[in-house]
């Protein structure tokens, strides 16, 4: 192995073809690398998704201070919440990157048929699937609980992942190809959440990175869904594990927290074997 291999990164990529689970060694630059930390805010209107954010925050950030220390770009993306950083210089970074033209619209990107075949039966997207409904959720003529509480609670990033100096902070999917371009980024790593919502379809998220032509994982392991899982008894981390494989046939492949902290993939209490 040369001097230059070693200082690649090494993931482990896991995809699907069919049923089967396809394994794949690639090794990246981390100078051409970025990875992008989507909608990890301080709170939210489903209580036990804020309390899953915020213990999946210790071994987040140990995955992104090692990236950060091998070279890769960070970019904190918690959408609606420019404004609080609006004097920083990690905020000003991104706005300030030269524009770049993009081949392929930036907008929202959903679950699209003709790509992916139809959307995964078990989920409706809007209202949690808390047993008991979340302080501000209401069921509309269907059953679906949408957010009904006024304004939104969260405001930043979770405080507890660090933002160094050197990073970039956006939720605007021009600036961060702009940013991705003007430092010849190829490979992407999506973790946040929520998989299913914002990590796959934002204008800077999965499905709109691979539109772009660029490398893109999702690290699975640092990640969880939202949804209203039909029937209601349905266990809240099958339906994430369904998601993810769902991602891994028709999206991208997926890696794992464990390449860059050499520690056993995260885990949720709750879903603890």
């Amino acid at each position: 192995m040369t001097s230059q291999e070693q200082k690649n990164l090494v993931l482990e990529q896991r995809s699907r073809r069919g049923d089967r689970e396809v394994q794949q060694t690639v090794h990246w630059n981390p100078h051409q690398t970025g990875l992008v930390i989507c909608d990890m805010w301080d709170d939210h209107t489903c209580k036990n998704a804020a309390q899953r954010v915020a213990e999946m925050v210790p071994t987040m950030n140990r995955t992104v201070s090692a990236a950060r220390d091998a070279g890769v770009s960070i970019i904190h993306a918690p959408s609606g919440t420019m404004d609080f950083y609006e004097e920083t210089p990690q905020r000003h970074r991104a706005i300030e990157a030269p524009f770049v033209e993009s081949s392929v619209e930036i907008q929202w990107n959903y679950w699209d048929p003709e790509r992916e075949g139809e959307p995964l039966p078990f989920i409706r997207n809007g209202g949690c699937g808390c047993i008991e409904p979340c302080s501000g959720w209401i069921a509309d003529d269907e059953g679906v609980r949408q957010w009904k509480g006024g304004k939104v609670p969260w405001t930043r990033q979770i405080e507890t992942i660090e933002i160094a100096s050197e990073d970039a902070i956006s939720d605007d999917g021009q600036e961060v190809y702009n940013l991705v371009q003007e430092r010849g980024i190829d490979n992407i790593i999506l973790m946040g959440v929520h998989t299913n919502i914002c990590v796959s379809g934002r204008p800077f998220g999965l499905r709109q990175m691979v539109y772009h032509g660029k490398n893109v994982v999702l690290c699975r392991d640092l990640t969880d869904s939202f949804f209203q899982p039909t029937p209601p008894e349905f266990n809240h981390f099958r339906g994430t594990d369904l998601i993810v494989e769902h991602i891994e046939k028709c999206v991208c492949p997926t890696i794992t927290s464990t390449a860059f902290t050499g520690e056993t993939a995260f885990r949720f209490r709750e879903n603890a074997v």
